[in-house]
């Protein structure tokens, strides 16, 4: 059986009711992007200021068909006065997950983002317990660089993650 088409594209205004769920649904956002409840308005923010896609970052809607699934970001990291990487990641709906959407969408946004910036590298980390997105990513094209011990504060206890990257050269995946 063949892999259900997905694909990226920009936020429209209508989709901000879905984006504002990841910020106030914990079942929306999952066990490892739940952080406690946020400002919803800051997506209609950014989307009114820039759309979400500014010059150190944005989001794309993830797709399958006309149905919106989630979302994929990234931001820039500025590592020196010269050079600067991009950071992304991927939240998709519940009724979205172990489908492999994620995977072709993170493939599709490293694609869009060497296509379209002159960076060498992106960059993606996870929590260590996340074993599905590591998967992910490594299917993706990125190679995992290490474990970041005690990097993020989440449901009450400090968690490790594990850093990935993609260069520009690396092979990556005809397809997912």
């Amino acid at each position: 059986m063949p892999a259900e088409p997905v694909s990226l594209r920009p936020v429209r205004e209508d989709d901000l009711p879905l984006l504002e769920r990841f910020l106030s649904e914990p079942e929306t956002a999952g066990p490892f992007q739940w952080y406690g409840y946020a400002d919803p308005r800051r997506f209609r923010q950014r989307w009114t200021e820039n759309r979400l896609l500014g010059e150190d970052g944005g989001q794309l809607i993830v797709a399958a068909g006309t149905e919106p699934l989630g979302f994929v970001a990234w931001r820039k990291v500025v590592v020196s006065a010269s050079t600067y990487c991009w950071n992304m990641g991927a939240q998709l709906l519940p009724e979205a997950r172990g489908r492999g959407i994620g995977t072709r969408a993170q493939l599709q946004l490293v694609r869009y983002l060497f296509a379209h910036t002159p960076v060498m590298r992106v960059e993606a980390d996870t929590e260590a317990e996340n074993i599905a997105e590591q998967r992910a990513l490594e299917k993706a094209g990125f190679t995992r660089e290490g474990v970041l011990r005690g990097i993020v504060f989440r449901d009450g206890r400090w968690r490790d993650g594990v850093a990935y990257s993609v260069l520009r050269h690396d092979p990556l995946p005809a397809d997912v």
